[in-house]
């Protein structure tokens, strides 16, 4: 049975890739399900976040297989904090391991991945801030893919530190509130530079978004892909199938914005000819007046023809 299994994913596997035609520019993963996974398995409950890294590595050379140039993963939420110490601690470490493993993985460096944090860095433990240093210098050079980690982030909290940033300077006389627009936002949030995002991926069965990255998902309409396998379990028919979701949403915004467009041109069409008829009705009663003041002219005689 595991070998029939072991065949039917293999065959749907190359189905799905068959049917994936191109990648989001951004793909936001939500990596959930750790801890029951661990449960699940049996485990203390820290394992399951050891589970997951591997899995962490495995979407990382997915993208870039499949030509996404920026994936962001929520590595630690500002949430989180209020975990027991212990279970922080494991994830401090972990996270400070896996950065410093993946600044130096010769893969990392072969795809040309930059790493990077975002954040409230400041909040973290110095070993952890010590690791995003050391992963953002090694990497700083590369451009082909994007990896942002996100580390004590909530995408409520970065918005409000903007909101509060601004307030602060404008009461100070050191900022005009007229001068607040899109571009404005963004230099200030801690997650610049970064693209919008086009698909956001959680794992775990939840169907929530939790506080990731709102201005950047929510502005831009990104498709979001629910899935119910724990994110050690999280495989590459998962991703595929997330991608496929992200091409059939845009292929559904190209008919609705198709027939919107046909839709307006009917609506203006529909309103330029009424506005035609109006006018050629009051040219044509301004004629009839005139003409009833004209006398009718009266054929002239005809000339007598020769005989």
């Amino acid at each position: 049975m595991r070998r029939l299994r072991g065949i039917f994913e293999g065959a749907y596997e190359r189905l799905l890739e068959r049917e994936v035609s191109g990648a989001p520019s951004h793909v936001a993963v939500i990596q959930d399900g750790n801890r029951r996974y661990a449960r699940k398995q049996g485990d203390e409950k820290t394992e399951g976040y050891h589970a997951g890294a591997d899995t962490t590595e495995n979407v990382l050379r997915w993208c870039s297989d499949l030509g996404v140039e920026e994936l962001t993963l929520y590595a630690f939420s500002t949430e989180n904090f209020n975990r027991p110490e212990e279970e922080r601690e494991t994830l401090f470490d972990l996270i400070t391991d896996k950065l410093r493993s993946f600044a130096d993985h010769e893969k990392v460096h072969e795809e040309g991945v930059r790493i990077r944090a975002i954040g409230e860095i400041d909040r973290l433990p110095p070993r952890v801030r010590e690791a995003v240093d050391y992963a953002e210098s090694r990497t700083a050079g590369y451009d082909d893919l994007q990896l942002n980690v996100a580390l004590a982030y909530g995408g409520r909290a970065e918005l409000l530190g903007v909101a509060r940033d601004i307030a602060r300077e404008t009461a100070d006389g050191r900022f005009d509130p007229a001068d607040v627009d899109v571009d404005e936002i963004e230099r200030r949030l801690t997650t610049n530079p970064t693209r919008a995002v086009d698909l956001i991926i959680r794992t775990g069965g939840d169907e929530r978004t939790s506080n990731f990255l709102p201005w950047h998902a929510n502005g831009n309409e990104a498709a979001v892909y629910f899935c119910t396998p724990y994110w050690p379990e999280f495989s590459r028919v998962d991703f595929l199938r997330a991608i496929r979701t992200y091409e059939s949403r845009q292929e559904s915004w190209r008919r609705t914005r198709a027939r919107r467009a046909a839709a307006l041109i009917r609506s203006v069409g529909d309103v330029e000819l009424e506005e035609a008829r109006n006018v050629v009705g009051r040219f044509r009663e301004y004629l009839d007046d005139d003409i009833d003041d004209i006398e009718p002219v009266e054929a002239a005689e005809p000339e007598p023809t020769a005989d």
